[in-house]
């Protein structure tokens, strides 16, 4: 375990190697599981805020999901989630694009500089889930067969998943927070 700031990093974070490979899984995590994406109450907000902007974007059934269930839900634990289409099906904000691969309608719309929300960080941080405690959270990696050919990928490519993950760790703990996190990898290393 490496503690940094508030954070507590998983090794697997620092040793298993992981590169998504889109062709393969065709975006799965955006359909697989048993509810929609994990929110920050914030970003439930911004949602909230944004989904006039972000709703062209979408399909018609996710922007059907949305208004009736709404921008952001509720889960058993009490947690916003993203919507979902169905019973739980892929998440209300995913879009097919040409090829059958699922994207982000939230993130299409950033790319297009109309909102300047990326995406929720649960998603992005993917495959490192937060879990939140009092004093900090704790960074791990999570394990998911549909993510095998990011595996390969990963290994073949020689990029641990932090290296993978370098904008989003940024996004969330600064620029410095992550040179801090490099060095002291390096350091470890030695």
């Amino acid at each position: 375990m490496i503690s940094l700031g508030n954070a507590v990093i998983s090794e697997d974070i620092v040793d298993k190697f992981f590169v998504c490979d889109l062709i393969k899984c065709k975006g799965a995590c955006c359909v697989e599981g048993d509810m929609g994406a994990p929110l920050d109450v914030e970003e439930a907000l911004i949602l909230e805020e944004i989904y006039p902007i972000v709703k062209p974007y979408l399909s018609k059934e996710g922007i059907k999901a949305i208004e009736k269930q709404g921008t952001s839900v509720t889960d058993e634990e009490g947690e916003p989630v993203t919507p979902t289409i169905g019973n739980n099906k892929e998440c209300a904000y995913a879009i097919y694009d040409p090829k059958g691969i699922l994207k982000c309608g939230i993130e299409q719309a950033y790319l297009e500089k109309k909102v300047d929300f990326q995406k929720p960080i649960s998603c992005h941080l993917y495959p490192i889930r937060i879990t939140k405690y009092d004093e900090f959270d704790a960074l791990n990696y999570d394990r998911w067969s549909i993510c095998k050919p990011a595996c390969s990928n990963g290994k073949e490519l020689g990029v641990p998943i932090y290296k993978f993950l370098k904008g989003p760790l940024i996004r969330k703990y600064g620029e410095s927070w992550y040179a801090e996190l490099c060095k002291t990898i390096d350091e470890k290393k030695k």
